[in-house]
Parts: C-alpha cells; sequence; structure tokens
C-alpha cells in the first residue's frame, strides 16, 4: 500500500478541520500524520488509527526552528519514501512542500484554506508573499478551498491556474451533517442555558472560533452592545480562545466582554453543537476565512449565518436565502443585520428553513473524502505515465 502523509502545523487542524478524514483514508493508503504538539499528536493517531510523526513546527516567523523543522521531515520522508505529501496552513505548506520535493515525493500537494497574510503589510507582507510563490511552485497541485479564493491567489500571481484545482463545491472536509443535525439537542437546549446563566427567554447570538481582532470580535462586541441597548433579552455566545498575544482584542472590548452581563464565553470546546442548539443566529464578521467549518457547522445545526463579504462566506451563504452577507469591518451595518434577524421572526425563520437543506446539497463530508480520493487516484494514474 502506498503512503501518504498529511502535514498541519499544529493538531488541533487534524481534529477539527480535517476530522474523520484521515481514518477515511487509511483504508486506501498508510496514511501518516505529521504535525507538533507530542502528547496531543499521539492522542489524535490513537483515536483515528493513524501513524504520527511530531516536529516542532510553530505558526510564527521562526527561521532556526523551521531549518530544524525542514531537516527533520526531510530525513523523515527520504526514510519512509511516501508516494503523496499533502500540506495545510501556510507553515506546514513551505517546509512540507520543500523537504518532499529535496526528498523525492513524487506527488506534493497544497491545500489553502485562507491567506492570513493579506492582513499584513510592509516587509512582512512581501516575504510572505515570496513563500506563497515558492510553496505554489515546489507543490505538484494546489488546492484553494473556495472559488473566490482560487481568484485571489490568481489575482496577486502567485501561480498559474493551471496548478490550481477547487474540490467539489468547496471546503477542506466538508461536513457531516449526521453529526451536525439539532434533532439530537431537542431535549438538552433549557439545561444548557442553565449551566451558562443565559435568561431562557433570551435570543442568542452566537461565534464560534478565536476570539481575534481578525475573527471581527471587536465590530461584532460593539455592535451587540448596541444591540442590547434596543433588545434587553438577547445575549452574545462566544465560543472559543482568546489570543492576546498573536493578534489581540481592542482592550475595551476585552473589559466589555469579561463584564457585559449578556455576554456569555466558554473558551475552547471539543464538541460545539450544544452551543449551536441553544442559539439562535450565528454572527461571524470574520475579515478573511478560507472555507470557514463553522458557518457550514450552523448551517447545519438550522441557524442563520450573518457574515462578512468575503471568500468562503459569500459561497456558503446566499444573501437572504440561508444568511446575511455584509462588508468586512462595518459595525454599523452588521447591528441592522442584527436587528433585523431579531425584529423579523418571519424573515429569521425562513433563513433557518433553507439552511440545513443546503449544506446537505453541497458540502456533505463524505462526499468530499470520495472526490478527494478519486483526486489522489487519479493523480497516481498520471504519475505512472509520466
Amino acid at each position: 500500500m502506498q503512503k501518504l502523509v498529511r502535514i498541519t502545523t499544529i493538531p488541533l487542524s487534524l481534529e477539527k478541520l480535517l476530522e474523520g478524514q484521515l481514518t477515511f483514508m487509511n483504508d486506501h493508503y498508510e496514511v501518516i500524520a505529521i504535525s507538533a504538539e507530542k502528547e496531543r499528536l499521539k492522542k489524535y493517531g490513537r483515536d483515528n488509527g493513524v501513524r504520527t510523526f511530531c516536529v516542532e513546527l510553530t505558526r510564527a516567523i521562526t527561521p532556526l526552528k523551521d531549518l530544524k523543522s525542514l531537516w527533520k521531515i526531510y530525513r523523515f520522508l527520504i526514510k519512509e519514501k511516501p508516494f503523496i505529501v499533502h500540506t495545510h496552513t501556510p507553515k506546514a505548506g513551505i517546509i512540507g512542500m520543500l523537504s518532499g520535493k529535496l526528498a523525492g515525493v513524487p506527488i506534493r500537494l497544497h491545500t489553502v484554506a485562507g491567506l492570513p497574510l493579506l492582513e499584513t503589510h510592509g516587509f512582512k507582507r512581501k516575504l510572505l508573499d515570496a513563500v506563497e510563490k515558492l510553496t505554489y511552485k515546489l507543490a505538484t497541485r494546489v488546492y484553494p478551498n473556495s472559488f473566490e479564493l482560487k481568484k485571489i491567489i490568481l489575482k496577486e500571481g502567485y501561480t498559474n491556474k493551471n496548478k490550481l484545482k477547487v474540490l467539489g463545491e468547496g471546503s477542506s472536509n466538508g461536513i457531516d451533517t449526521g453529526y451536525f443535525d439539532p434533532a439530537l439537542y431537542t431535549e438538552e437546549r433549557p439545561g444548557i442555558r442553565e449551566e451558562l446563566g443565559i435568561p431562557h427567554e433570551d435570543f442568542i447570538f452566537i461565534f464560534i472560533g478565536r476570539l481575534v481582532k481578525e475573527k471581527g470580535i471587536n465590530e461584532l462586541v460593539r455592535a451587540f452592545v448596541n444591540l442590547q441597548k434596543h433588545h434587553p433579552k438577547c445575549s452574545l455566545l462566544l465560543v472559543g480562545p482568546f489570543e492576546q498575544k498573536l493578534d489581540p482584542v481592542d482592550e475595551e472590548v476585552f473589559k466589555q466582554i469579561q463584564s457585559h452581563k449578556k455576554i456569555f464565553t466558554t473558551g475552547y470546546q471539543r464538541d460545539v453543537r450544544p452551543y449551536f442548539a441553544i442559539a439562535d443566529v450565528l454572527a461571524f464578521p470574520s475579515y478573511r476565512e478560507g472555507f470557514p467549518n463553522v458557518v457550514m457547522q450552523a448551517n447545519a445545526m438550522n441557524l442563520p449565518a450573518i457574515v462578512t463579504d468575503i471568500n468562503g462566506c459569500n459561497e456558503i451563504v446566499e444573501n437572504g436565502r440561508n444568511g446575511i452577507v455584509i462588508p468586512v469591518k462595518n459595525e454599523g451595518i452588521l447591528l441592522q443585520s442584527m436587528l433585523k434577524i431579531i425584529d423579523d421572526q418571519e424573515f429569521c425563520s425562513s433563513l433557518a428553513h433553507n439552511a440545513r437543506e443546503l449544506i446537505q446539497k453541497k458540502y456533505e463530508r463524505k462526499r468530499f473524502w470520495e472526490i478527494l480520493l478519486k483526486e489522489y487516484k487519479d493523480l497516481e494514474v498520471l504519475n505512472k505515465h509520466d
């Protein structure tokens, strides 16, 4: 059986962004997962029945550590001789593609699930642009996980269109709508609200993800604080970790989150379904995304989504059908959209009614896995003919 190496910077990406995918591929290849955080990676390997190899990759610019990681992965690939290396996330991408090329791995694939560099400027931006171009040059094929992201990559001149391909309708892993099913949680809703201290009658806006500036948390909290003055019976539920060192929210917003009686936080949660189950609407005003799982998850749980007009979000959400699409970094229009959705219950119900059906039709997980497996097999055939 051919070997397939999948590389991410941290195991969280394997657990969440690629949930179940490596286990599925293990029936067709000998799968090896490479990532950082040794103990967490080992646990992932045990839980998913795949081999693992720990390399301390970082999400920051760390040249010396990166060279060590490159050398370690290169030696591992020389020893294992995989047929395919498939990377995710920027740091894993450049190190994985470079070590794969040096080790002579025949098929080198990279999935792009967003471009963090779009929010950077100056010398750092030029450096990251160069790294992105080199990653794509070293890859056999590059998979933007949305059609809009593909357009951005071409516009920025990172590679040519022949190297790019969007799999299926987009996404890196699709979504398991049997797992994200609101019918599983009909009995538990009052108990979860009670645990969190959210009044039973409150209308709940939920955000799930990292509580950082680039996810639009500053705009969301400020819009909610204004909304709350008009609608005292509404709450904001923030599910996810702060990253105040990497991408901090404004100090004033951080204080509001901690002190406002109708803003509730849970920290990082492995299973987000119970929180979707008690909520009414997803508010996700992110500045940039690849193909956000959280929007698909919310829709699958029958929640309408307020999202920004960015790649991924504006492909999952059809404005006025399963959610509302708003401009990026616009607190005023975010507030208007939150007001509309809370004031017009008929409109809100209509969005919720359409949400799950659209996700099932376009993004079912097992269908995506089959599409990716076919891609691997097609590349194998092409490689034999070369």
